[in-house]
């Protein structure tokens, strides 16, 4: 037996409070507690996340290409995409530092971009394939997303490796900017993506 949706018990959740009201009579109506305007969905969540995810795809393309930071070692000037950063940390000796900027600059970046793409074909497919593992991945991007902000921290961590002799100095370089804004825009777009979408299928008004 499929349990009873909302609408059909009559009532709405507020989608700033979540305080679970009675269905308003008119179309506009706003919560007693918080005075937020209520609506069952969030308004034009398809078209926002995809505009927010391919924001943020493009974005990402610098933030790998051009360079993260700037090494400067007994007079020699390297400068470090993610990838050769990365590399740069394992071959100094710090491989557990590698591996949290390998993940969260290149794992979990890819994670959400794949992840929230299939969620928006499926859900705009109405499509009522794996729907309790689509929700999960759902969850898990929202919970994950916000460690990717990792890698914008990097060069703090680096500057710290001075007095172990790693490296004499480290600076900032533009793909951190890039690498940052990519980040906020996929959180950004896990935010305005609506999961109860998913669950609305076909014969959904």
């Amino acid at each position: 037996m499929n349990a009873p949706r909302a609408h059909e018990l009559g009532i709405i959740g507020c989608h700033v409070c979540g305080l679970v009201c009675r269905e308003p009579a008119m179309d506009q109506a706003a919560c007693p507690r918080c005075g937020a305007a209520l609506h069952r969905r969030k308004h034009d969540s398809i078209r926002r996340t995809w505009a927010l995810l391919l924001a943020a795809f493009i974005l990402y393309i610098p933030a790998n290409v051009l360079p993260i930071m700037r090494t400067v070692s007994l007079g020699d000037v390297d400068d470090n995409t993610i990838i050769s950063g990365v590399v740069e940390l394992w071959v100094k000796g710090s491989p557990s530092l590698a591996v949290i900027v390998f993940t969260a600059s290149i794992v979990v970046p890819m994670m959400k971009f794949l992840v929230l793409g299939t969620l928006l074909v499926t859900t705009q497919r109405r499509s009522r394939w794996a729907l309790r593992q689509r929700a999960m991945l759902f969850r898990l991007v929202e919970f994950i997303g916000y460690w990717s902000m990792l890698d914008v921290f990097v060069v703090a961590l680096l500057t710290a490796l001075v007095r172990f002799g790693f490296f004499s100095q480290v600076g900032p370089l533009p793909g951190v900017v890039f690498f940052g804004l990519t980040v906020i825009l996929t959180m950004f777009a896990s935010m305005s993506f609506d999961p109860r979408l998913m669950w609305d299928g076909p014969d959904h008004d």
